[in-house]
């Protein structure tokens, strides 16, 4: 059956490891104080505070949730008040032009010819859907954002999992042989296949040296760059 969606990862896949680890993340992590201090009675930013209040015991100061949240982020917990809030931060270090989103080279071109060719493109990320779009909005190649039909993180469940793709697939509304996940996550990969869903592992040599190759892939295709992957 041809492919007619392509769903993909972003932290090692469209994008640098590094760039989300050694620049995304500190700057979260500085930003943090001030950011609860001048923002922490939004309601929108007050949600997720409590949300992490609730996971340690009620009622902590500010100061507490965010050394929690510090914590997590050195941690790389894939918490979802996490990942809201460090959207919120990184959407105004955006704003500021602090810094553009690192992409690969092979990514954006390949990402426009699929689209063209009239596959539909949908993002699914450990990261929040509003972080998502800042990214893919403010990357070095542009502004990508409308190259894609839908975004997904971790609110369908953990990307380990195959009844998250089970419910991404639903969502889509195609069959799930008829889309193709691509990441430079094995787990994840095996979870989609588990799904039903075609895959492909990107192993990249910038985030991954040691090449992953035989039994090593867990038989799923494998690609060192967007151009390489046939649909």
């Amino acid at each position: 059956m041809p492919i007619r969606a392509i769903l993909t990862d972003i932290e090692g896949t469209t994008s640098s490891i590094s760039f989300v680890k050694d620049v995304l993340f500190p700057y979260a992590r500085r930003a943090l104080p001030g950011f609860v201090a001048t923002r922490g009675r939004e309601p929108g930013v007050r949600k997720w505070l409590d949300t992490v209040a609730l996971e340690n015991g009620g009622a902590c100061q500010d100061s507490v949730i965010v050394e929690v949240l510090q914590g997590w982020i050195d941690e790389d917990r894939k918490h979802t008040a996490l990942k809201a809030l460090q959207g919120m931060i990184w959407a105004d270090g955006y704003k500021s032009a602090d810094f553009t989103s690192h992409m690969y080279p092979d990514a954006a071109p390949a990402l426009r010819q699929w689209k063209d060719q009239g596959l539909r493109l949908y993002v699914y990320s450990s990261g929040s859907v509003p972080a998502q779009r800042l990214l893919f909005g403010h990357s070095d190649a542009g502004d990508l954002t409308e190259l894609f039909s839908g975004w997904f993180d971790t609110e369908v469940g953990s990307k380990r999992e195959a009844a998250s793709y089970e419910r991404i697939v639903e969502s889509i509304g195609l069959p799930a042989h008829d889309i193709l996940f691509l990441s430079d996550v094995i787990e994840e990969l095996d979870a989609a296949r588990e799904a039903g869903l075609e895959t492909v592992l990107i192993d990249r040599l910038d985030d991954y040296p040691t090449p992953r190759e035989g039994a090593a892939t867990h038989d799923h295709p494998r690609a060192t760059a967007f151009d390489q992957i046939e649909v």
